[in-house]
């Protein structure tokens, strides 16, 4: 089979094909048998440039006890590695040796070759009288044999002898190359000579050649590509025989095993889905318990919070106020009108924690509440202006992120009317690039960033946002008035 691949120029699957039977040669008791191995091997290796295990494959067939034949002819091998290499003086003095041989003498292809191969290595190391001398002696010898791939090879190394010198009796010695390797039916020969024409010819001639060059090169290809194929299913269909035999074989005892296997596996199986639905159910408890949890944590901070704010900003208020009505005459006008001026101040912000803290509507009518809350804080003292806030599509904006806009600018507008003494406020709505972005600005006393930076409301403000994914840039400064800039993803 190893030979059927290498005659296909299948060099790579003759070698995997060939290595198969590596294992078994040293039970092998005819030594040609393995010598014949070793030869396949080495001209697999000389085809894939593999130069190295070439030589080394012929070295273990000339260490074992064959024919003298056998052994001049792995000798030979190795001299045709090495002219290969381009180490033409080793390779020579190999050839020479061989031409002393009565072996080689009686044997005329084996002597042609030798004097052919002799010819070109002294071709090679520039000494053309001999060179010369050898190619003749060598075509004498051929052209009794009448060899026609010998022939075409003593052709070959004439056409490569007068290249330089005499290229018209090159390109004779050239075309009769071509020609008797056509006979001998050698198509890497054929190959080897046309690639010669076509390097020294040119107009209509190189046009001709390098045509049937082409021809010639995609016809090999397809050919051996075939017998690849054909060799690769003859060789799938043997192996899958061969299982075929051995499933039957083991099949039943096959089935039994996986039966059994099919038996524990359900067995694992029921317990992985036990223990499965057991973790489901204690996640599912545990999951519940913590989101009670933090429920009822978030109500207590919730709770704790509002506590705090009335505490800090509606006890003293009253306390105040509940000694001015008893220490103060409420007859006189101007108590009176102090009185009823406290009593307003705590009821506003009664209703802004009041309303800082209630439920926000986020469905169709988010919008109008939304403009409510706003204009809550349109007072005579304070000129609010809202711009393009029904240019956004609020229907389209998730109900967290409504939630969170709410409560900012609820803040930043507590925010404004406690601390900046601002008399104008303006509030900017624009959806652009996938986005939503607010600008707020007051004309108030503003503050120096850096003392700001680190304030609850700011610091509330910032985290509500990020939340969401958003951005915010804040720019203030003592007597500048202030600033936020909000960017919210849609």
């Amino acid at each position: 089979m190893a030979e059927i691949q290498q005659d296909h120029a299948d060099y790579t699957g003759s070698e995997n094909t060939i290595k198969e039977i590596l294992p078994y040669l040293k039970h092998a008791k005819n030594q040609s048998q393995i010598w014949r191995t070793y030869v396949i091997l080495s001209i697999n290796y000389l085809n894939t440039y593999d130069y190295k295990n070439a030589i080394l494959y012929n070295q273990k067939a000339l260490r074992l006890q064959t024919e003298e034949w056998q052994k001049l002819a792995a000798r030979n091998n190795i001299a045709v590695i090495l002219m290969e290499e381009g180490k033409y003086n080793e390779a020579l003095q190999i050839f020479l040796s061989l031409t002393t041989k009565k072996e080689v003498l009686n044997n005329d292809e084996f002597q042609g070759k030798a004097l052919d191969n002799i010819g070109f290595c002294y071709f090679k190391i520039y000494n053309s009288d001999k060179a010369l001398y050898y190619f003749q002696k060598s075509l004498e010898i051929r052209q009794k044999q009448n060899d026609s791939f010998g022939l075409g090879k003593s052709y070959l190394h004439f056409a490569k002898f007068y290249e330089e010198s005499n290229l018209l009796l090159a390109k004779k010695y050239m075309h009769l190359s071509y020609e008797k390797f056509s006979l001998a039916h050698t198509i890497d020969e054929r190959l080897l000579s046309l690639k010669l024409i076509i390097k020294n010819s040119s107009d209509r001639e190189l046009k001709k050649y390098s045509t049937i060059y082409a021809n010639l090169s995609d016809s090999v290809i397809e050919v051996r590509q075939k017998a690849k194929n054909q060799f690769a299913r003859v060789k799938y269909d043997s192996k899958r025989e061969k299982n075929e035999n051995l499933k039957l074989k083991t099949n039943k005892a096959e089935n039994e095993l996986q039966l059994e296997i099919q038996k524990n596996r359900n067995i694992v199986s029921y317990i992985i889905i036990t223990i499965s639905l057991s973790l489901i159910l204690v996640l599912y408890f545990y999951l519940t318990s913590k989101r009670n949890k933090e429920k009822i944590e978030a109500t207590y901070k919730s709770e704790t919070r509002i506590a705090k704010k009335i505490h800090d900003e509606l006890a003293n208020d009253i306390y105040h106020t509940m000694i001015f009505a008893e220490s103060k005459n409420l007859d006189l006008n101007e108590n009176r009108e102090q009185l009823l001026h406290n009593l307003d101040t705590i009821y506003s912000r009664t209703r802004d924690i009041s309303k800082a803290n209630s439920p926000i509507i986020t469905d169709e009518n988010y919008v109008f509440y939304l403009k409510d809350m706003i204009s809550g804080f349109n007072t005579p003292n304070i000129d609010l202006t809202l711009n393009g806030l029904d240019a956004v599509l609020w229907n389209k904006i998730e109900t967290n992120k409504k939630i969170t806009i709410y409560r900012v600018l609820q803040e930043l507008l507590v925010n404004m009317k406690k601390h900046s003494n601002a008399s104008l406020v303006g509030i900017t709505f624009k959806s652009a690039d996938k986005n939503i972005h607010i600008h707020y600005t007051d004309n108030g006393k503003g503050a120096n960033i850096d003392e700001i930076a680190y304030k609850n409301g700011l610091h509330n403000i910032e985290s509500k946002i990020l939340k969401i994914k958003g951005q915010i840039d804040v720019d203030s400064a003592p007597e500048k008035g202030f600033k936020v800039f909000l960017k919210i993803p849609n």
